[in-house]
């Protein structure tokens, strides 16, 4: 499968797409203001505290900045150079911060609409200005993409083994590998991982259904059993009592009013419903912008965009749903705050839209029927804890096989630009950011890594202390 990429020199936007970036920074800045949605995960639990006052708008913003910055400048901005592709971390997580730090209305979209301005104009020309460089570490990072690609199509394999054991774990990693294969053979043109993920996936979720109906039923069984016995041991008034203090004598709704839980996941709900027209404005945004296809939602979609495998990118981003529907759904009723993507469902639908009008109304539509069925969503989740504790293996599983993707990438890409001294200078910084306790998230530290050795290679190159190599 070829590496090169349609946008290897990219990020050379039309104006109406540079326009519409820069509008959208601008709304997802407001709406983070408004503490209604954040991109970042690890930032919406946080937002509870934040919407009813007890966190200032300060202490937040540091929360924010501290989680999101490594994932900024050491993984969005160098899949955007490599790729040539727009990406979320480096378009959504600074307006997370850009918002929250804004303390009036007004400012808040002037500020995301700035950062977004930066970004268009300004990774154009720094794109230009590397690829002029002796050492042209921007078109050696494009290594990533073969690493990234492929072993991304392991992850339901790993989520499948630590879930549900090693016999059906292997059976899956035998299913895509000849999955895989039979892809390379027949269909050459179509990314290989495609039917493998597919079927690791439906894999998974079909073992987390059926270990929930099993242990439904067998709960069902044993309850019935107990209220036979009760029924034997018991007299019909005793029995009365017991119904009675069991809540069937009861009005409908006390037993979830008395659950502070409920309460709380009821009022956040209403919350977000009270501004549904600002989220489907939202989700109309998100999803013309993945139609122009200047953007990709995760590692490997950017790269599968930049090929012009939009399907493949769709597939990919689809399956990536499973692994955080149950998350984002559980944290935005908890603290009243939703997903700037959502579910990212607008993702993979607005990559195969055929016009940026058709995608403004089902990304509205899309966002609307996830903010008005969040508080079902949590329910159906609740009653599934398999499925929900598959989502959780999945994220662990896309981290882990991505965390690998990326170092083995950045390695290849290291000796693309140098041979040996690239990789030492590369891996070292790796491994000193590990020592040091990781200041940079491992994730992003590897590119944050290949983009630092690049710069030193093209100084010691003015200093000649290095040479680079031929082609």
């Amino acid at each position: 499968m070829s590496t090169a990429l349609a946008a290897s020199t990219g990020l050379d936007f039309s104006l109406t797409q540079k326009l519409f970036v820069i509008v959208l920074c601008a709304l997802t800045a407001f709406v983070s203001h408004m503490a209604l949605a954040v991109f970042n995960d690890g930032v919406r639990p946080f937002m509870l505290d934040f919407i009813q006052g007890r966190s200032q708008r300060s202490a937040t913003t540091a929360v924010s900045f501290g989680l999101s910055a490594g994932f900024i400048f050491g993984l969005g901005a160098p899949m955007a150079l490599s790729s040539g592709v727009l990406n979320p971390w480096l378009l959504f997580l600074p307006t997370d911060i850009l918002g929250i730090l804004a303390p009036r209305k007004w400012l808040a979209p002037l500020l995301g609409g700035a950062w977004g301005a930066l970004v268009v104009f300004g990774l154009s020309g720094a794109n230009d200005v590397a690829h002029d460089l002796p050492v042209d570490f921007l078109t050696a990072m494009q290594q990533m993409s073969t690493p990234i690609l492929f072993l991304f199509t392991l992850f339901p394999v790993l989520a499948i083994t630590r879930q549900f054991g090693r016999l059906r774990g292997g059976l899956a990693a035998v299913l895509e590998l000849a999955l895989v294969i039979m892809t390379m053979k027949l269909w050459p043109t179509v990314f290989a991982g495609s039917l493998a993920m597919a079927a690791g996936v439906l894999l998974l979720i079909g073992f987390a259904v059926r270990k929930d109906l099993v242990q439904r039923k067998a709960d069902q069984a044993a309850a019935l059993a107990a209220a036979n016995q009760a029924a034997r041991v018991h007299t019909a008034g005793d029995q009365k009592a017991r119904e009675q203090a069991s809540g069937t004598g009861q009005p409908p709704g006390n037993e979830a009013a008395a659950d502070p839980m409920a309460s709380l996941f009821s009022s956040s709900a209403l919350r977000l419903r009270r501004h549904l027209p600002l989220f489907m404005a939202l989700g109309a945004g998100v999803c013309v912008l993945a139609q122009m296809h200047i953007f990709g939602g995760g590692e490997a979609t950017s790269f599968l965009i930049a090929k012009g495998q939009y399907s493949e990118a769709a597939q990919v981003d689809f399956y990536r749903v499973f692994g955080f529907v149950p998350l984002i759904a559980t944290t935005a009723l908890a603290s009243g705050a939703y997903g700037i993507a959502g579910f990212t469902l607008v993702y993979p639908i607005g990559y195969l839209l055929p016009n940026p009008l058709l995608a403004a109304v089902i990304g509205a539509v899309v966002f609307a029927l996830e903010v008005l069925t969040l508080s079902s969503i949590g329910r159906v989740l609740g009653k599934l804890p398999s499925v929900r504790d598959s989502s959780e293996y999945l994220r662990a599983a896309i981290t882990e096989t991505l965390g690998l993707a990326i170092l083995f990438g950045s390695l290849l890409a290291a000796n693309v630009m140098g041979g040996g001294l690239a990789i030492l200078i590369v891996g070292g910084l790796y491994l000193l950011n590990e020592a040091m306790g990781r200041p940079v998230v491992r994730m992003a530290a590897a590119p944050a890594a290949v983009l630092a050795g690049g710069v030193l290679l093209n100084l010691l190159h003015w200093m000649n202390l290095f040479t680079p190599l031929k082609g």
